[in-house]
């Protein structure tokens, strides 16, 4: 079948499905968003605006609109992009719209999304995935993207020859779709290394709620970004995640040399705004896993106190 035929459906039409959505209901036919409410009647009456410095200004349409995954004919490829605590809803709902060929890619933050799809979803291959990328959905509706580097890391552990095969089509299908993509050799230490930044990225600036220039610019704040970071990793190379030395390195370059003063993080935003948060996918996870395993994660742990106190206000 030539990838121009692929049935593509994509969940969650907030900054990452946003993006991904736009680019490829623009270089794709066959494309089917999964939008409630206004959001879906939005794009049925505009199509899927983005704002991208990346990519520049699209106006996208995709083939169909519906309000819930039920809606949805089997698909050859479902991209999951909903926040981490509505992961299972999104996976019932789309359960009609998987057989035994469809590929399902939950793009989406936490360290356990594809174990927890796969305990999910009986039909169909799921295809760890992660994104670095600064994007969010504005009021009206539209997506906008930041910066000039955006990447899909895809992979499958233990992978066999047939499951080789489709990552290499679902790696030709992103990238076809001016979706920068790669096979990663070893996905869960990709997911890991994206997960400890985001124990550091997304914990603190909303613990304190404050960008990343101002954690950068306060040297207690900015050696506990450090210690969340190495925190993160010690329970990584307990669990057996195959990390390196260089990673942590990578990571602290990248707070002090990398990200703008102003970036602020999608947990910091929604906590902000009581809104409904991913604090235990960041907090939570990584502070359970670590008592199993008997490592100390006290800085994480002060994070957690902080952000719960705000929610609490």
């Amino acid at each position: 079948m030539d990838l121009k035929d692929k049935k593509i459906a994509v969940v969650g039409l907030g900054g990452v499905g946003g993006y991904l959505g736009a680019l490829l209901a623009e270089h794709y036919p066959h494309v089917t968003f999964v939008a409630r409410g206004q959001r879906g009647e939005s794009i049925k009456e505009h199509g899927l605006i983005l704002h991208s410095e990346y990519r520049g200004e699209r106006v996208c349409h995709p083939e169909k609109v519906v309000s819930s995954g039920e809606e949805l004919e089997v698909q050859d490829y479902i991209f999951v992009c909903v926040k981490t605590y509505s992961l299972e809803e999104a996976l019932k709902s789309i359960e009609g719209a998987v057989d035994e060929h469809t590929v399902v890619i939950p793009v989406m933050n936490g360290a356990d999304t594809g174990e927890r799809a796969r305990k999910l979803l009986k039909k169909g291959q799921v295809v760890d995935s992660l994104i670095y990328i600064i994007t969010f959905a504005n009021p009206d509706y539209s997506i906008t993207q930041q910066g000039m580097y955006t990447i899909v890391w895809l992979g499958i552990a233990d992978v066999n020859e047939k499951q080789q095969a489709i990552l290499q089509e679902a790696d030709a299908l992103l990238q076809a779709a001016e979706i920068e993509s790669r096979i990663a050799e070893n996905i869960n230490r990709q997911i890991w290394k994206k997960y400890i930044m985001n124990c550091a990225y997304n914990v603190e600036t909303a613990a304190y709620a404050n960008p990343i220039g101002q954690l950068r610019d306060d040297p207690v704040k900015a050696k506990e970004y450090e210690a969340l970071t190495q925190e993160a990793y010690n329970v990584a190379v307990a669990k057996g995640i195959a990390m390196r030395e260089s990673d942590i390195d990578w990571l602290v370059h990248r707070f002090y040399e990398e990200l703008s003063d102003g970036d602020t993080s999608s947990l910091q935003r929604d906590v902000e705004n009581h809104r409904q948060s991913e604090v235990d996918t960041f907090c939570g996870y990584l502070i359970r896993e670590a008592k199993k395993l008997g490592i100390a994660v006290p800085v994480m742990e002060k994070m957690e106190r902080l952000i719960l106190e705000q929610l609490d206000k």
